[in-house]
C-alpha cells in the first residue's frame, strides 16, 4: 500500500501519534492513531522515534515523516509527562538564539540534537555545482573608505622575528 503522510500530530490522553495520510491508490485521506506504549518521562526520545519509524505495523504510515519530526513529537510528549505545558515545551525546543548559549554546558543528548539541527541547516543552505544559483568564483570589492579592523600581528614588523 502506498501512503503519504500529510499531517502529523500528538494526542496526550492516551499518549498517541496521529497521522493524517493519503492513500495513493484510492486518493482518500485517512487518519491513523498510533498509541505510544512503554514511554515515560525518562524515556529516550530518539530511540522511541526510531522504534516507531521502523515498526512493522506503523512504518507504512510514517515512512514519509522525518525522524526529526517524530523525535520532536516524542520530546513534547515527554515534556508533558514531566508536567510542562505545550507552550513551555515548544519554547524549550526553539531554545535561545544561536549566540546566546554555552554549548559546553549541554548534556550529550542535547548537544547531539543541536549538532543535528546545525547539520540540517547547513545542508539546506549549501550550494552545489548543480544548483542554478551556484557561482564558482565570487569576487567582492570593499570600499576604500571602509573601516579596517586591526590585529595584534599588524603592529609587528618583520625585523622583530
Amino acid at each position: 500500500m502506498s501512503t503519504v503522510a500529510k499531517r502529523c500530530g500528538l494526542k496526550f490522553d492516551p499518549p498517541s501519534i496521529v497521522v493524517i495520510y493519503e492513500n495513493k491508490n484510492t486518493g482518500k485521506m485517512r487518519k491513523r492513531v498510533i498509541p505510544v506504549r512503554n514511554f515515560s518521562q525518562y524515556s529516550d526520545c530518539s530511540r522511541a522515534a526510531e522504534r516507531l519509524k521502523y515498526h512493522v505495523r506503523h512504518s507504512v504510515y510514517v515512512e514519509s515523516v522525518s525522524l526529526a519530526q517524530l523525535e520532536r513529537l516524542h520530546l513534547i510528549l515527554r515534556d508533558h509527562l514531566r508536567g510542562l505545558s505545550l507552550e513551555e515545551s515548544l519554547a524549550a525546543q526553539r531554545g535561545p538564539g544561536p549566540n546566546d548559549e554555552d554549548l559546553n554546558k549541554l548534556s550529550d543528548e542535547e548537544l547531539n540534537r543541536r549538532k543535528a539541527q546545525m547539520d540540517e541547516l547547513f545542508e539546506r543552505n549549501r550550494r552545489r555545482k548543480n544548483d542554478p544559483d551556484f557561482v564558482y568564483d565570487i569576487e567582492v570589492e570593499f570600499p576604500e573608505n571602509s573601516v579596517r579592523e586591526t590585529c595584534s600581528w599588524d603592529n609587528h614588523s618583520d625585523d622583530e622575528f
